[in-house]
């Protein structure tokens, strides 16, 4: 995103592309095996669809304020209301953005500093459209490949830890799907983080 050699159209951001270029590097280009994984935000719904196409690859697994979504449960207002922002506001301020996100007000200095990689609007695309990626229904194109991942998450048993915070309007209460349904989060010390967002 920002100022990084980067693609430039909304249109070339999309999940299995992404999905698809980090298992190119970690496991084609770097070749990596006993990994331990921590996935926060989009890092989980990601690096979830990496675990499960190799879960041989990973020895542990930890994930922060993420999902693995299907399209068939309804998420949540506040997600909803930030996937309809991200695609409908005229500006898309990124310090402010993330301030707004934040347990503690932050100060211009570093509002700014969240902005400097952004100088115009042409530079937020990736920014702008990967809300909009998020599986909101079964007909989206995420949904089979991720329902796919649940098939292999639903059988991973190797430790699968999770960390959430208490207080994120849009995945707090996550991890009770992964603990449940991931055999390798049985019997771990999993954290929920007060005052976490």
């Amino acid at each position: 995103f920002g100022r990084s050699d980067k693609p430039s159209k909304r249109s070339d951001y999309t999940y299995a592309r992404h999905v698809a270029w980090m298992s190119e590097l970690l496991f084609d280009k770097l070749k990596l095996r006993h990994i331990t994984f921590f996935g926060q935000d989009w890092g989980g719904l990601i690096g979830l669809r990496l675990v499960a196409s190799a879960p041989e690859r990973f020895d542990r697994v930890v994930v922060s304020n993420t999902g693995l979504p299907t399209g068939d449960r309804k998420l949540s207002d506040a997600f909803l209301a930030w996937q309809n922002f991200s695609q409908t506001s005229e500006t898309f301020s990124i310090g402010n953005i993330v301030n707004g996100g934040s347990a503690t007000k932050l100060s211009p200095e570093v509002i700014a500093a969240y902005d400097a990689p952004f100088p115009d609007e042409s530079y937020k695309e990736g920014a702008r459209i990967f809300p909009s990626l998020v599986p909101t229904s079964r007909d989206d194109q995420a949904t089979k490949p991720n329902t796919l991942a649940w098939g292999v998450l639903n059988k991973f048993e190797r430790p699968f830890l999770c960390v959430f915070g208490d207080s994120d309007a849009v995945t707090k209460g996550g991890d009770a799907i992964f603990i449940r349904s991931v055999p390798g989060a049985l019997n771990q010390n999993h954290t929920t983080l007060v005052g976490g967002g």
